[in-house]
């Protein structure tokens, strides 16, 4: 989502008259979009916001702070690190053209109007690029006890699909070969059509369908989307992507964690048991699906009996990859009052066990489909090998194969010959 959202702000800075310079130094405006889902990514982004104020004594710039640690901090921000000229939170992002219009004429604005509705804007596509992310919604109403995202990007708001598949139309006409559909919740997609009462309702599975439709005569050969809770995947998205083979064999579902105790603790509105029958589901109608999630270890008041009970979960699913991480608390969430407490030590040493054993698990997957064939996106030349292309397959495992740089953005049948770390060595099959 940050990747989509910094990529629409860029085509504000070419609709504006601005451009792209490498060099820092040159820069007459800086613009940090900061996620803050994480401790980690809000110091990653105080660094950076750091090293520019320095600039700033030297050289005359705007400095301009937005997303989600904008709109969780917003003028505080300014009140630590005077040299920011504007912090601009999430419903303050449509005002962006306005600040670089001001920017380019020496002036500041001196102050910035907030959207009760987010708004949505075309993604930027860099020269050359096949894959690229369409937002469908934005927001998210579950409130999960740890998370923060709620209080920074408000409420769900789905997107009108006749501007989802106007955007399908341009990046095919672009050359795009496969779309990423993107939501903080996707499955809880839906559009009620003001001129439609009722009957101009369109749920996620409609949406998908309409969006299938819609490129099955272009370029765009493969779909995707992400993220799914699971207390949403309905029956009815699985049969979508089970009966069309546009959408890529691949779900992300995050599962946080594998004890009871702790989902209801972190409110995700399910039990281990409900989580393995959608897994169930969808290998019965989808067996060659891969799947991949995100594991939340260190939850106020987790046990060993708990960290157990996720690690047996992972064996029984046996994801492709997951994201990994501890528990950090984010201020304004409920966990933060939560007592238990683990200490940073304990986390990190359970984080250690989980990492470990999906390394474990995602070699053995992958060991597995060494020798089988599979149809891949050649996205990039290899940065390590002259003469070696880099791809990816519908079940989002990266391939290395030989090829020249005229083959990128072709869809290629390859035999998966061996593997290195993570990454499938492959030869095109003719």
């Amino acid at each position: 989502m940050n990747k989509a959202e910094s990529a629409a702000l860029e085509t504000q800075f070419t609709e504006h008259g601005w451009n792209c310079t490498d060099d820092p130094e040159r820069a007459d405006l800086v613009l940090i979009n900061t996620c803050s889902v994480r401790i980690t990514a809000e110091n990653r982004a105080w660094g950076r916001i750091a090293y520019h104020a320095a600039r700033k004594r030297s050289r005359k710039f705007f400095l301009v702070v937005t997303g989600c640690m904008a709109e969780r901090l917003k003028e505080s921000m300014r009140k630590k690190q005077p040299a920011i000229d504007y912090v601009l939170g999430n419903f303050q992002k449509q005002a962006f053209g306005l600040v670089l219009d001001a920017a380019a004429r020496g002036e500041r604005l001196p102050s910035i109007e907030e959207s009760p509705v987010f708004s949505f804007a075309a993604s930027h596509l860099e020269q050359g690029a096949f894959r690229s992310y369409v937002p469908i919604m934005h927001g998210c109403n579950n409130f999960c006890s740890y998370c923060i995202v709620p209080y920074v990007r408000g409420r769900e708001v789905s997107r009108d699909p006749e501007a989802v598949y106007a955007e399908l139309d341009a990046l095919a006409e672009r050359g795009v070969r496969e779309v990423t559909f993107l939501g903080q919740n996707v499955n809880s997609y839906r559009w009620s059509d003001p001129n439609r009462s009722g009957s101009g309702d369109l749920d996620f599975p409609g949406l998908l369908r309409g969006a299938a439709d819609r490129v099955r005569q272009t370029g765009i050969r493969r779909l995707r989307f992400m993220t799914s809770h699971p207390k949403d995947l309905s029956d009815e998205t699985i049969d979508v992507i089970a009966s069309d083979p546009l959408f890529a064999r691949h779900v992300h579902l995050c599962v946080q964690h594998g004890s009871d105790r702790i989902l209801k603790a972190m409110n995700r509105r399910y039990t281990k048991a409900y989580y393995l029958e959608i897994i169930a589901k969808l290998r019965e109608r989808i067996p060659e699906l891969s799947l991949s999630t995100d594991i939340l270890i260190g939850f106020p008041g987790e046990t060993e009996e708990d960290v157990e009970a996720t690690l047996d979960l992972m064996r029984e699913v046996r994801f492709a990859y997951a994201f990994m991480y501890h528990f950090n608390p984010r201020e304004g969430t409920p966990a933060v009052t939560l007592p238990g407490v683990i200490p940073d030590a304990v986390k990190k040493e359970r984080l250690a066990r989980v990492i470990a054993l999906q390394k474990e698990i995602t070699r053995e997957t992958m060991r597995s489909l060494v020798g089988t064939e599979a149809e891949v996106l050649v996205e990039d030349r290899s940065r390590r090998k002259e003469g070696e292309l880099l791809a990816r397959t519908d079940r989002d495992m990266m391939v290395v194969l030989p090829g020249e740089t005229s083959r990128i953005g072709e869809f290629v049948q390859v035999r998966l010959e061996s593997l290195r770390g993570v990454t499938f060595r492959a030869q095109e099959v003719f």
